[in-house]
């Protein structure tokens, strides 16, 4: 493994569809890892929900999700790296050369990557976009998701890259060949 690519943004600023096309981009060299997925994994057993919608992006999970971060905080609370280690389990890390983290959240997130795998490993990145854009991609403001530590514990933090995702490129290629360009990965 060569680097780990921390992508962090807002609710609907686009973190999933820009670290698809960047894995696609690296062909086979890379893979995605989401945190969210051992999260919405052990809730989803814990109350016998559907864990297929509870890991898409449709409504379902939204019905859940207050709760869920919650829970996930107390878990966080007496092991912060739990679910970035749970999350890191099935990445083949001899055997790729990049791993795409597309939802890193939290300060600890980041904090749990620097300590497990070194800072020259790491590389972070910082999605943003403007609210009309997050609506017009079906963000809503809901108290209690939008307005806690997991939207935004890294409002104040400085990122290895920022990026704005408001653009007319509907591909995200633009933003691609900056991301790649910017951190030498091509």
């Amino acid at each position: 493994m060569r680097k780990i690519l921390l992508i962090s943004g807002k609710r609907k600023c686009g973190k999933d569809f820009i670290s698809e096309r960047l894995l696609n981009r690296l062909a086979n060299r890379a893979i995605i890892v989401r945190i969210s997925e051992p999260i919405k994994r052990e809730w989803a057993e814990k109350l016998e929900l559907d864990i297929d919608a509870m890991l898409s992006d449709g409504p379902y999970k939204e019905q859940y999700r207050r709760d869920m971060i919650l829970w996930s905080d107390e878990v966080r609370s007496k092991d912060y790296g739990f679910f970035c280690r749970a999350a890191m389990k099935k990445a083949p890390l001899e055997s790729i050369d990049y791993v795409i983290v597309s939802d890193i959240r939290r300060k600890n997130d980041i904090r749990w990557f620097y300590e497990t795998y070194g800072h020259q490993m790491i590389h972070t990145i910082r999605l943003t976009s403007q609210v009309a854009t997050r609506e017009a991609r079906g963000w809503q403001f809901t108290a209690g998701v939008d307005d806690v530590p997991s939207e935004c514990d890294l409002d104040d933090s400085s990122f290895d890259l920022e990026l704005e995702n408001d653009s007319e490129d509907k591909s995200g290629e633009k933003l691609i060949e900056r991301l790649l360009t910017s951190l030498k990965l091509n």
